[in-house]
């Protein structure tokens, strides 16, 4: 799309040096991308990692070459096998990767760009620092995280692969979603808002992830944008399972999760179940379509007010469609919340996520 509206630009001469710079510079990048891709000499490998490198910078995945993404699932394929056949014995450590550029930093660590040395394959390296996890008391709740997040395999869950520890820091081996989040995404469209085909794809892919979370007696508790990740190819990854829990039959009681998407037995203090998932997944089919979250306020006890009245606002951009199924979701009682089957067969979804306009 990007190319595209250039090369309109181009023809009607309204281009601009810096437009036709970075124009050049990522047909520039393909092409070296594609001429590295099989070079395996030391050379040819430390080019290919810098180009990826550049690429996924310049949010170029729409013109990664369609042979790479396809072999990106294969190559994950391998990197699943290859830790199979080493078996938990075998003691992982920073001297297997080779360590890129950071992607990303939180409050107990940073995440890197990294490359396993035996399988070639590209990497995010999560490295977590024991003493701020100390310090901010949450141990368990990153043991809890691994335990889940390791046992979960899904297209649309973001894969940990393995983790290791040295006497400093955790380490999370997890698959490499090259577009980073999808909030950040969210905030470079047009309006700061993605239009219906793009809405209904991630609210079908979200919903996928989490029917099969819930199969598996996972709660994530904490679905928002930031908390989603993208392909090369555009596919959504759930990730960040610090606050999923384990919950087979017993009702929870703990308030976790981000304001403006609690739902209204957190809210209360009352036990909840998997339902708060859907409440979840309700607000953030809102925000993808309007750019913020329904029950957005200048303060807490506004917002918590607005959540149990559920005083929502409906904007000229979202349809019939869209404002039935997000409707059949943030419902005040978690039983009556449409199913996560029934998401993804709604009319509104049906009509819109492999249908771009």
């Amino acid at each position: 799309m990007v190319d595209l509206k250039y090369q309109l630009y181009e023809k009607q001469g309204r281009a601009s040096f810096p437009e036709r710079i970075k124009y050049n510079f990522k047909i520039y990048l393909i092409k070296s991308f594609q001429l590295f891709a099989n070079d395996h000499s030391n050379k040819g490998e430390r080019y290919y990692f810098k180009m990826a490198l550049m690429l996924q910078n310049l949010k170029l995945s729409s013109n990664i070459p369609p042979e790479y993404t396809e072999n990106a699932q294969n190559t994950l394929y391998k990197m699943q096998e290859h830790i199979e056949e080493r078996g938990h014995k075998y003691q992982w450590s920073l001297n297997d990767f080779e360590i890129g550029a950071p992607l990303g930093r939180g409050k107990f660590g940073r995440v890197y760009l990294a490359r396993e040395k035996t399988t070639r394959y590209m990497i995010a390296l999560k490295t977590l620092y024991k003493i701020e996890l100390i310090k901010g008391r949450v141990e368990k709740q990153v043991m809890r995280e691994i335990e889940i997040q390791s046992h979960l395999r899904h297209p649309h869950i973001l894969q940990l692969l393995t983790y290791f520890h040295d006497h400093k820091r955790i380490y999370l081996v997890l698959e490499f979603a090259a577009r980073g989040e999808l909030y950040k995404e969210l905030k470079r469209q047009p309006g700061e808002r993605f239009n219906e085909h793009l809405s209904a794809k991630y609210t079908y892919q979200v919903a996928d992830a989490l029917e099969y979370c819930h199969k598996n007696n996972v709660i994530h508790r904490d679905i928002k944008p930031e908390n989603l990740l993208l392909t090369y190819n555009g596919d959504v990854k759930l990730a960040d399972f610090g606050w999923s829990v384990h919950a087979p039959s017993s009702k929870r009681t703990t308030l976790c999760g981000t304001l403006d998407y609690l739902p209204p037995e957190m809210v209360t203090g009352q036990t909840y179940d998997v339902y708060v998932d859907h409440w979840c997944l309700g607000i953030l089919c809102y925000e993808f379509l309007v750019g913020r979250p329904p029950f957005l306020s200048d303060s807490q006890q506004e917002t918590y007010v607005k959540i149990k009245t559920l005083n929502i606002q409906w904007p000229e951009q979202i349809t019939p469609g869209a404002k039935d199924l997000i409707s059949k979701l943030i419902k005040r009682k978690g039983s009556e919340r449409i199913s996560l089957a029934a998401v993804k067969k709604h009319f509104w979804i049906q009509e819109h996520r492999n249908n771009p306009k």
